[in-house]
Order: structure tokens, then sequence, then C-alpha cells
């Protein structure tokens, strides 16, 4: 059955996919999880090593959209204020005004989030589950659309600091870009979109569409076989011997918001099993913690081993027809 959404809406969501193509010349799939995300009202972590394109992928979606965007440059001796703001004394007024920090955008790119300290990550974990700052005893909205598209390079690498479970369970899902295949990588080489096609790249969907479209995600017809299906692939997780920790109601509620997403993203206003299998590793990796975790491992390594457990979940349990 085809959408109800507009016609111009959908295609506003294929010149958002191309747009962002034209810069990102990684695998397409990336972009249409980021899109997944933006729709379903979700965060985005991309995870990769240094220079495959984690930051030119996220600036060209916030580039892409007619929104307000900022950019936090992530560094060790970065401290809360610096994200939420901070009240300056005024002397012509004799009060104290709040001055608001970069959270306060409709695109926030958190750039290398995994190199700041724990009390700074712990500052985003409110506004991102909540849409909110609370300052000196009040809170303060952050008007949507709102997304938080962070970036961090694997925790081998020296500098970094492991996300908390809880900071993790924010981001509705975790991206890893991969290396680019030998023709995509020449293509780089030769047209070098980050310098070129980045700095020019024109609006393609306006905030007022973004809100549109998170409400048509809404509508998305999901059908009581398929919320039984997601509550079985998350009471699964939670009963695997490789697990000791299993996906929570939040991680199933995440998933059945990216199926819907999906959907809207394949022109359907309904669910069908592959919308909840083709993300059920991206949404569900990095939120379980694999049986031989440790304190002090790194997340990002113990997410790869979430992946192949939850390949073993996915197997286990049978998917409605």
């Amino acid at each position: 059955m085809p959408m109800t959404t507009t016609s111009t809406s959908l295609e506003s969501i294929g010149a958002l996919r191309d747009r962002i193509r034209t810069v990102f010349l990684g695998h397409p799939q990336t972009v249409d999880q980021l899109i997944v995300c933006l729709l379903a009202r979700g965060h985005a972590l991309i995870e990769d090593v240094p220079g495959v394109g984690k930051t030119v992928l996220a600036t060209a979606l916030a580039r892409s959209l007619d929104c307000t965007f900022s950019r936090i440059q992530l560094t060790p001796d970065m401290l809360p204020a610096d994200v939420l703001g901070v009240s300056v004394y005024d002397r012509e007024s004799g009060r104290f005004e709040y001055k608001r920090g970069p959270i306060f955008a409709n695109v926030v790119l958190a750039d290398e989030v995994n190199r700041t300290s724990p009390r700074t990550q712990s500052a985003l974990l409110e506004s991102m589950s909540e849409g909110k700052v609370t300052v000196e005893g009040r809170q303060i909205t952050i008007d949507p659309p709102f997304i938080v598209v962070a970036t961090q390079n694997p925790y081998e690498f020296e500098g970094t600091y492991p996300l908390p479970e809880n900071q993790l369970d924010r981001f509705l899902m975790r991206i890893t870009l991969g290396y680019p295949d030998a023709e995509d990588e020449a293509r780089v080489l030769e047209l070098r979109p980050g310098d070129h096609a980045l700095p020019n790249l024109e609006p393609a969907m306006h905030a007022d569409d973004v809100l549109r479209l998170q409400r048509a995600t809404d509508d998305v017809r999901l059908d009581r076989v398929l919320v039984e299906y997601i509550v079985e692939l998350a009471r699964a997780s939670r009963e695997h011997q490789d697990l000791r920790l299993g996906l929570s109601t939040r991680a199933a509620l995440a998933l059945a918001q990216a199926a819907r997403a999906n959907a809207l993203l394949d022109d359907r206003d309904y669910v069908i099993p592959e919308d909840i299998t083709r993300h059920f590793l991206d949404v569900g990796a990095h939120r379980v913690l694999p049986a031989h975790h440790h304190a002090g491992v790194g997340a990002g390594l113990d997410a790869d081993a979430g992946r192949d457990i939850l390949e073993d979940v996915m197997r286990s349990v049978a998917s409605p027809v």
C-alpha cells in the first residue's frame, strides 16, 4: 500500500540521500542508516578508525538540512559548561545571564566524543534523552528537530575514554563505516569532496520537512505480530548464555522506531519483518554486554562481539511470515 505522505516529502528524502552521497562516497547503506536515525528522532554514533569519512558524513547531513548546526570538537580538558552553556554576569543589568552552549542546535556534531572526560560525556545525557538542558534549577527545551551525531575512534586508540553504558544507550544506532572499495576510494582522491563539494553543499530539506517526516514515521503501522517479534528478540537476548546484559525495553522501543523509519524510507506505511532485521544489529550491538566483558575493556570492542551474538539471537527467533 503506498504511503499517504505527500510525494513532495518523499522526494525530499531522496534529495537528502542524493545530496549527502555527492560528498560521502563510502558505502551507501551508511547514509540510509543516518537518515533512519533522523526520521526516528534518534542519535547516531559513528565509530571507525581516523580518516574514513566520519566527520565528512556527519557534516554532510548537517549541511543538507536547512537547520541550525553546531560542531563541538571534544577534548580532554573540555568542561560540561563548554557544551551546555554558562551564566555570565552582566554589569548593565546587574544580573547573571545564561549564555547557551553549542548543544542548542538542531544538528549537533560531537566530534571525537570519547576523547573528552566522563564528566563532560554525561553532560550530553539529559539533552540527548529528553531534548532539554537543566541549568540553575530550570529546564530549557532544545528546539526540534534535534539530533546528535557523535564520532569516535576505536577504544584501542590512545587518549580515549570508553563511553558508559547509559551514554551508549542514548544512541539509536552505532554505525561503522569501514574502508571504501577501490573504485570509491579512487573517486575520493580525484574529486576531494571534503575540500570542494562539502563547503558548497546546499540544503535539500527544511526543518519543517524533517518534523513532518518524523510525525509520518510515528504513524507507520506496526502490527501486533511484529510487536511480539521484537519482544521475542529482546527476551532471547536476555536469556542468551553469552550475554551478561541483553536488550532493554528502551532498546526494543528504539528498534521499533527504527523499523518504522525504514518503512517510510521504502515508501510504505506499514512495517515488515525485514525492517526489523535490517537494523537489529545496528540498534542492539552497542547496548548489550557480552559475558566476557570486564570493567576497563573498551565497549567498542564488545560491540563487535555483540553483533556476532545478536546474529545468533536473530537466527534463534522465527521471523513472522
